[in-house]
């Protein structure tokens, strides 16, 4: 299981998403921030792909094989700790597992020398942008416009669920896997 950081919008995103809503004041930043930050998460759930670089801690039972890390795109791969039955866990020899990146940003791990451990937990950095700014426009887009329906409708009565222009925004960017 990937347990991701979490995520806050920076005053970059805050300030284009109340330009796109015309939102002149400031009263409504904390909300206006959750919004987003949903809005992001969505994004991400739906296209399999972690739209924003953050710091990753998954725990992946110990193998010989290779395994696939959840999130994507693998930025880079930090650190592998050992999880014994018992005891404190402990930093793996950079000799005891093999890392890689492929080319489509999936990050790949297995353990050749495990010693104790039953279990890893590798921590590593995953994101298709480092900031706001580097979202791909379509991104952005697709994210302001889920965060203006979320604030706009709030559950209302009226509430169809998401414009269908925030999947077809999204959709170009969206990864299947065939297991």
């Amino acid at each position: 299981m990937a347990t991701l950081a979490p995520l806050v919008p920076g005053a970059e995103a805050l300030d284009d998403l109340r330009a796109y809503l015309r939102i002149d004041c400031d009263d409504e930043d904390p909300l206006l921030l959750a919004l987003l930050a949903a809005a992001i998460r969505h994004g991400e759930a739906f296209t399999g792909v972690t739209l924003m670089a953050r710091a990753v801690t998954e725990r992946l039972p110990v193998s010989s094989a290779w395994q696939r890390l959840t999130a994507t795109p693998v930025r880079s791969i930090t650190g592998v700790t050992g999880i014994p039955a018992e005891g404190a866990p402990f930093a793996l020899a950079v000799d005891a597992y093999a890392l890689d990146i492929d080319p489509s940003g999936d990050g790949w791990l297995r353990v050749t020398r495990p010693g104790a451990a039953g279990r890893v937990d590798v921590t590593y950095q995953a994101g298709l942008a480092t900031d706001w700014a580097t979202l791909p426009e379509a991104l952005r887009l697709a994210v302001m416009r889920l965060t203006g329906y979320l604030h706009t409708h709030c559950d209302g009565a009226d509430d169809g669920g998401p414009p269908a222009a925030v999947a077809a925004l999204l959709r170009p960017w969206r990864r299947m896997r065939l297991s």
